[in-house]
């Protein structure tokens, strides 16, 4: 017992690969490279900035293994750095262009001297290499790294196939050790999918905990007690913490969330998208694609006013400003809870704050302001005290919590599966479903190969593990009402190679003739999983 209400604060962290293996970077790449500058290196310098003040701050952070890839792989590092150089080079032409308009001008320096701290915390401070720094603070106790899925797989469609449960969790535990050196306690179900034959996996492999959508506990057989605000359990023991609606919306939601703020910075528009093309010649693709430069000179404004300049100072203002509304909302939530479980003494009421971490800093500039206010402030209140999850859940009687049946669930549009299958990309299911058979069936034809086979398999097995990802199939949705028609097609595009390339491979292994040429390509295009063993996809 902890004699106070507790605040755990879950972000996930995870991005499609997106590796363009070319001399350049592309605009798939333009994600991965404003994640590092405006959330994790963000996120990091606020780290710091919090154990120097000795403020006792706490996270949770579920980090897929596909972004630690990203995040360590050489040939992403050099086009990060690339596109922060081109960054700098543009803001010394805005400090020029706009001299004579001092507000303007104002705004530019602040680009032009972010985009260079950034460089400087990248490749001094963090010695490029996130993920070893974020290892770093969890051996301190500071954050908890949750665990992922292999490929951020949608894992309710494939209850019917335990070869691709096994190997998505199975390569993600490889991938968590290579990168953290232990042993999760948690797993982030990617896009929060839940199904309750999940909770058989989550046994098998020792998880102590997921998490889970806010429905999914409502809605539950029995119900629970006391909502979201304390663990629950399923029969088999995998302990549940459930995610806050109200929580999940004051970040999340486009209408009526925290961050629809006429003062803060507006993300969708770039100074790409008004600057003549030959200002921008160092963002512009191989199509003439104008790319984003991250510099973003405007506000949201007022739906029906003029423009106007993002003010910085004002928009951090407002940012600390609604940290201390948002605590307190949490505060008067846990307080009502705290009353009801009371009556029955049976722990400490507590409140999940699951966000996307791009969304803090990528998509609301002003977020880890925001985030940094919200653990300054929480920890001059008496009455809550911020902890990880498991942190949390060891400071629990955990044969209190109530034993359920949680409703299959997700993140997603409506709360189910919509996001991820409709009639925009449905078509692809039943091939993913047979290459995964195929598979299978490779990893029971070819045991214990040698040589080139064995490179062919691994690959095969990393082909699939890309192809099973939920990304794609969220880029291609209908319910994805702002993805561009560049994406669709990318996304298109991705699915289809990885399909075509596991079938090339598999083919080529039924005729026993394998290119050289053409497996040393794709493996030098998708590298990740490095140490894979294909045996994991065997049916046991």
């Amino acid at each position: 017992m902890t004699d106070r209400n507790v605040i755990a604060i879950v972000l996930n962290a995870h991005l499609p690969f997106a590796r363009n293996y070319s001399a350049d970077f592309s605009f798939e790449e333009l994600p991965f490279f404003a994640t590092v500058s405006e959330t994790l290196l963000p996120l990091l310098e606020m780290f710091d900035r919090l154990e120097a003040g000795k403020i006792p701050f706490r996270l949770g952070l579920a980090i897929s293994p596909v972004l630690c890839h990203l995040l360590t792989d050489e040939l992403s590092i050099n086009h990060y750095l690339d596109y922060v150089d081109r960054q700098i080079a543009f803001g010394a032409e805005e400090l020029e262009r706009t001299k004579n308009d001092p507000a303007m001008h104002n705004l530019a320096k602040y680009y032009y001297d972010n985009a260079i701290e950034k460089r400087v915390s990248f490749t001094e401070r963090y010695d490029k290499n996130i993920p070893r720094v974020l290892s770093r603070y969890q051996k301190k106790g500071r954050i908890e790294l949750l665990a992922s899925t292999a490929t951020n797989c949608f894992l309710p469609f494939y209850m019917d196939h335990f070869e691709v449960i096994r190997a998505q969790i199975e390569t993600a535990l490889a991938s968590y050790k290579k990168f953290f050196k232990t042993k999760p306690e948690g797993l982030w179900l990617p896009e929060l999918g839940y199904h309750p034959k999940l909770s058989a996996y989550l046994n098998i492999y020792n998880f102590r905990y997921t998490v889970i959508d806010t429905h999914s506990a409502l809605l539950a057989n029995p119900p629970p007690k006391y909502g979201c605000f304390f663990p629950l359990k399923t029969k088999r023991g995998v302990n549940l913490l459930v995610k806050d609606f109200y929580a999940y919306r004051d970040i999340m939601d486009r209408d009526r969330g925290l961050p629809v703020e006429s003062t803060f910075r507006d993300f969708f528009h770039d100074a790409a998208d008004d600057l003549p093309l030959e200002r921008i010649k160092l963002f512009l693709g191989e199509d003439g694609i104008r790319l984003s430069t991250g510099y973003k000179y405007f506000s949201i404004g007022d739906s029906e006013g003029p423009r106007r300049l993002y003010d910085p100072a004002l928009a951090a203002e407002k940012a600390r400003k609604y940290a201390g509304v948002f605590l307190e909302r949490r505060i008067s939530a846990l307080n009502r809870a705290s009353e009801l479980m009371r009556k029955s003494m049976d722990g400490d009421a507590v409140n999940i704050c699951a966000w996307n971490a791009d969304f803090l800093g990528r998509f609301w500039h002003e977020g880890p302001i925001f985030l940094e206010t919200v653990f300054r402030e929480g920890c001059q209140k008496n009455e809550i005290k911020f902890m990880t999850p498991s942190e949390y859940l060891s400071s629990q009687a955990e044969a209190s919590f109530q034993i359920i049946r949680p409703e299959y669930s997700s993140s997603g549009f409506n709360g189910y599966a919509e996001s991820w299958i409709d009639a925009s990309n449905d078509s692809f299911y039943r091939h993913l479903f047979h290459a995964a058979e195929r598979m299978a069936e490779l990893a029971e034809r070819f045991r214990n190969e040698t040589g080139i086979k064995e490179r062919a398999l691994n690959q095969a097995a990393r082909e699939i593990l890309l192809a099973l990802s939920s990304d794609w199939q969220r880029l291609l949705s209908a319910q994805n009402n702002i993805s561009l028609p560049k994406w669709k097609n990318y996304a298109k595009n991705e699915l289809e190679s990885h399909l075509k390339n596991f079938t090339t491979i598999y083919e080529a292994l039924g005729s026993s003739y394998l290119s050289t040429r053409f497996l040393t390509d794709i493996e030098r295009r998708n590298n990740i999983f490095p140490n894979i063993n294909y045996s994991v996809f065997r049916r046991k």
